[in-house]
């Protein structure tokens, strides 16, 4: 019995190395997937509410220069919300007109002189671009729609010179992100700014995200 107990060690003692080889190989591999999606999976764009002093001026250069496109999400919809609303269910809270009315005031502080906003005819869009500066925006129903041509439709509507703010959705602003490298970010926040630069030789780069906090800090920049 002792030596057949002894064989069957035997037999098996060589399977284990072997065994924690292929667990160790496996566990490699499944480490260089996860590495390499993380590197090549498109993320979000970069977050400029705690960027750098260099990078804030950079992008304030190209506001002057007027040579930013600002597409902004609506604030806080009242149908999906227990706060009191500003007006019809379809449009936005009194918390978001608020929101709004900081987002504007950030924008003004930048300047306002070289600027054109832009508007989605739906309430809630309508409502927050008026929060913003204390009057209605133009409307455009492609800022409603979006889908494939939104990208060019903003190129096309961008006057040089003169910065482009768009009061749009969450989903519009995702397709957008889609026809620019980010097919899987993270959906807009309400008050957003995608900030966008197009520079005299039409060359579009996405810059970042500013969220409704950061405009409150802007007067202390």
């Amino acid at each position: 019995m002792a030596q057949l107990f002894q064989s069957e060690t035997t037999s098996k003692s060589p399977r284990t190395p072997r065994l924690r080889l292929l667990i160790a190989l496996a566990c490699v591999v499944f480490v260089a997937i996860l590495v390499s999606g993380f590197v090549w999976w498109p993320r979000s764009p970069v977050d400029l509410d705690h960027a750098d002093r260099a990078t804030t001026a950079e992008w304030v250069k190209a506001w002057q220069a007027g040579e930013i496109v600002a597409l902004v999400r609506h604030t806080e919809r009242c149908d999906r919300s227990s706060n009191t609303c500003l007006g019809p269910a379809d449009g936005i809270t009194q918390a978001g007109s608020l929101a709004a009315a900081a987002v504007g005031q950030g924008f003004v502080r930048l300047g306002m002189q070289q600027t054109q906003v832009l508007g989605s005819p739906l309430t809630r869009t309508a409502q927050t671009a008026h929060s913003m500066f204390g009057h209605d925006a133009s409307t455009e129903d492609w800022l409603a729609t979006c889908g494939p041509t939104l990208r060019d439709e903003i190129v096309a509507n961008k006057t040089p010179q003169h910065n482009l703010i768009l009061v749009t959705h969450s989903g519009c602003i995702s397709d957008f992100e889609k026809q620019s490298g980010f097919p899987h970010a993270i959906a807009a926040e309400y008050g957003s700014v995608l900030l966008v630069r197009i520079n005299h030789q039409q060359k579009l780069s996405v810059l970042g995200i500013v969220n409704t906090p950061f405009w409150q800090t802007t007067s202390a920049q």
